[in-house]
Parts: structure tokens; C-alpha cells; sequence
């Protein structure tokens, strides 16, 4: 089965995925298969995660990486490679390279996260830090490649990477072989695409489902318009599917065989994200997450058994951080609230007296008091407040209200 583009040049074929699975024996590992009980409850059939979030250096992009320089020539070898990423894909070509003797350079944004900076050089690769976007170190990083004769190392638009991570879907099948839909988050499209071939060429009765987070959702205008179309300022906090214009390799591919391509939003994500930490305890990265947040927003549109690929697992603590009070929030578990009083003794205690009476539990207290737009004895306090659900929430606002406090947002 062979797939390709207008210009009848051919793409990737099962045979392809089939011999980067053979490639990648003994440095890929096969990730755990884990069901959820709870979204198999939300969507009435059995639901899996396949657990790339646990392959070696915490995402699947080691799997195209090794594949593509393994298929490098002697000469381009002794050149050395060249990527740009602003974290998963650097740690895959980095840890391929070392593993194959091969020399290698990555270019990441100066503001990447430190520890996916620091893991790509423990893995071997020689960090050089360029540009605040993806766009600019990508740039730079093809510069580089002109200027050097080191082999690029694209992220997703090269037939071998998408063969590689195509070795996900042969996996699936046969971990899950009754499986009717798989669920893949999408950035530029390689891991979806390598999936679908293999998938659809074994089983083209199983659903693929592709995700996109709604701020940089490039895919269904392009799949509309028939070619690959560009989005200004793709804006999302799931770095990993943070791309503005998909690949033209997986476009032609996923065009052809993926079944629907869904949105999400920056909610359905952190929600996704605290799922995953709490009921099946695992760390996945928003980009990871983006099919948990496809089958928590629709779960009916689903049918089972469902597997969803959490696709990576490196987040940032601090970023992780703001995420799980996001989607704490978004649960109706946290509550922040902005509230005006009249400035004297005891009024304080009085404000957690009501909070206490309603079971709120307090976690951050502050105060203005210089603000111009208050009064002379008027104190500004912002609340950040543990709650139990959107009904404790609407309770909470209720109490602070009939209390005679004005509650400024």
C-alpha cells in the first residue's frame, strides 16, 4: 500500500513501518496499554491509553529520529545532524545520535524549559540556544545545515520519521485487536500519518481520529482547502502540537486516510491533563493529553473499544503548575474570588468565618489596600480558595453575597 503526493512521488508504505518496527527492536521500547475505567464509564466501552508518555526520553519521537539517521549514508553520518525543537523531538534526535555514533546539534528557542534543555544535552547533543519562536530556531537550524553539510533532521515532514512513528499504530494493533478507534493528538501530522498507514492497511474498518488544539488548529482549514495552509501566532500551552502549518508528507497522507480531524480547547486540555494525574496516574504533557480532552469534551462521538495516545510526558514542573490549577479550576475544584471590606480590626476573621460555615478551604489570602480606586476605609482581598465542584463554587459565591460582601469578580 503506497500513498503519495500530487506530484506522484511515493510517501510511506506498511512495508516502510514494517521495517522501521525491525529497525527499532532493542531501542524503542513497546509502551504499556492501561484502561480507564472512568472515561470507559464517560463513553460507554472500554477505553485505553497507549502510554508513549513511558518510552524512553518520555515521548515518541525517539522512534522517527532513530529511524531517519539510521538511514543516513556513511558521508552524511561523518557530517553529522542538525534539529530544531523546543523539547520532545530535540531529546529524540539526540538520544538516536548518540546511540548511532553520529554527531548532533540542536537549536531551541532561548526561552525552552530547563529541564528539556538539560535532558537533551545528557543525551548528547550540543544545545545552541536561538530565537524566542519555534520558527526562528528552525531558521537557524536549516542555516546551519547549509552552512555545515549536517544533515536537517525535520520534526515531521520526512517519510522515514513518519515510517518511525508509524511503529506506534503496528503496536496497537496488536496490543488492542479490537480495537474501532484510535485517538492522536496532531502538530505537523507525522505520528498521525505514520499511524494511519499502518493502521488503515491492516484494519482500514478502525477510525483514526486526529486532534488539534483549537488556537493552532491548521489542519481542518487545510484539509478543507485541499493543501497545506499557514495559521499567524498558533497559540496553545500544548507545545508539542504547536504548529502552524502542517507537513506536506503526513498532509497528503492524513488527507487520504484519516477519518476526522477535532478541536479542543485550552479547558478540555488541563482538564485532560488532571485526569490523567489523578485517575490513572500518569504524567502527560498538554500535547499528550489532547485525545483524553477529544473523548472528555464529546464522549458519545466515540465508538469503542477506544484507544487514545498519550504521546508524551515531558512537562514542565512549573508550566505543570499553572496547568493543574487551570484545570482545577475548569473542574470547579479551585476558586479565586476578589472581594472589597471595610478595613478594620476583625474583618478579616468575620470574611473566614463565612468561608469556614460553607466548608471552603482557604489556601491564599491577600490584600490591597493602596489601590486608588478604593476608598479610605475600603481593603481589596483576593481569595484563592479549594472547592468541591461548580455547585460548591455557586455555593461559596452565594454565601459571600448574602453575607453583604461585594464581590468584585
Amino acid at each position: 500500500m503506497s500513498y503519495r503526493t500530487a506530484d506522484s512521488l511515493p510517501l510511506v508504505t506498511l512495508d516502510d513501518v514494517r521495517g522501521a518496527q525491525k529497525m527499532l527492536a532493542g531501542v524503542a521500547r513497546m509502551t504499556a496499554m492501561e484502561g480507564s475505567r472512568y472515561l470507559s464509564r464517560l463513553v460507554g466501552a472500554p477505553v485505553h491509553f497507549k502510554c508513549e508518555n513511558l518510552q524512553r526520553t518520555g515521548s515518541f519521537k525517539l522512534r522517527g529520529a532513530y529511524v531517519r539517521i539510521a538511514g543516513l549514508s556513511p558521508e552524511e553520518r561523518a557530517a553529522g545532524v542538525v534539529a530544531a525543537s523546543a523539547g520532545n523531538h530535540a531529546q529524540g534526535v539526540a538520544l538516536a545520535s548518540s546511540l548511532l555514533g553520529v554527531r548532533s546539534t540542536v537549536f531551541m528557542p532561548k526561552g525552552a524549559p530547563l529541564p528539556k534543555v538539560a535532558a537533551t544535552r545528557h543525551y548528547g547533543a550540543e544545545v545552541r540556544a536561538h530565537g524566542t519562536v519555534v520558527d526562528e530556531t528552525l531558521a537557524a537550524a536549516q542555516e546551519y545545515a547549509a552552512e555545515t553539510g549536517a544533515v536537517f533532521i525535520h520534526p515531521f515532514d520526512h517519510p522515514d520519521i513518519i515510517a518511525g512513528q508509524g511503529t506506534v499504530g503496528l503496536e496497537i494493533l496488536e496490543q488492542c485487536p479490537e480495537v474501532r478507534t484510535i485517538v492522536v493528538g496532531i502538530g505537523g501530522g507525522g505520528l498521525a500519518a505514520g499511524i494511519a498507514v499502518a493502521v488503515k492497511a491492516l484494519r482500514p474498518d478502525v477510525r483514526i481520529v486526529g486532534v488539534q488544539a483549537a488556537g493552532a488548529a491548521a489542519y481542518p482549514p487545510s484539509l478543507a482547502a485541499g493543501r497545506p495552509l499557514s495559521i499567524e501566532k498558533p497559540a496553545t500551552m500544548a507545545d508539542g502540537i504547536k504548529v502552524g502549518r502542517p507537513g506536506d508528507v503526513p498532509f497528503a497522507i492524513i488527507g487520504d486516510l484519516v477519518d476526522e480531524v477535532r478541536t479542543v480547547s485550552e479547558n478540555d486540555l488541563s482538564s485532560a491533563l488532571l485526569l490523567c494525574l489523578e485517575r490513572a496516574k500518569l504524567v502527560v504533557e498538554p500535547a499528550g493529553a489532547s485525545p483524553v480532552a477529544a473523548l472528555l469534551s464529546e464522549p458519545g462521538a466515540f465508538e469503542g473499544p477506544v484507544v487514545a495516545l498519550l504521546s508524551g510526558g515531558n512537562v514542565d514542573p512549573l508550566l505543570m503548575q499553572r496547568i493543574l490549577r487551570h484545570g482545577m479550576a475548569a473542574g470547579g475544584r479551585y476558586l479565586a474570588v476578589t472581594l472589597r471590606l471595610t478595613d478594620r480590626p476583625g474583618a478579616l476573621a468575620t470574611l473566614l468565618g463565612v468561608l469556614s460555615v460553607v466548608d471552603a478551604n482557604v489556601l491564599d489570602v491577600s490584600h490591597v489596600r493602596t489601590d486608588p480606586r478604593l476608598g479610605l476605609t475600603e481593603v481589596e482581598v483576593e481569595l484563592h480558595l479549594e472547592t468541591k465542584g461548580p455547585e460548591h463554587c455557586a455555593e461559596v459565591n452565594s454565601a459571600l453575597r448574602k453575607a453583604g460582601y461585594t464581590v468584585i469578580d
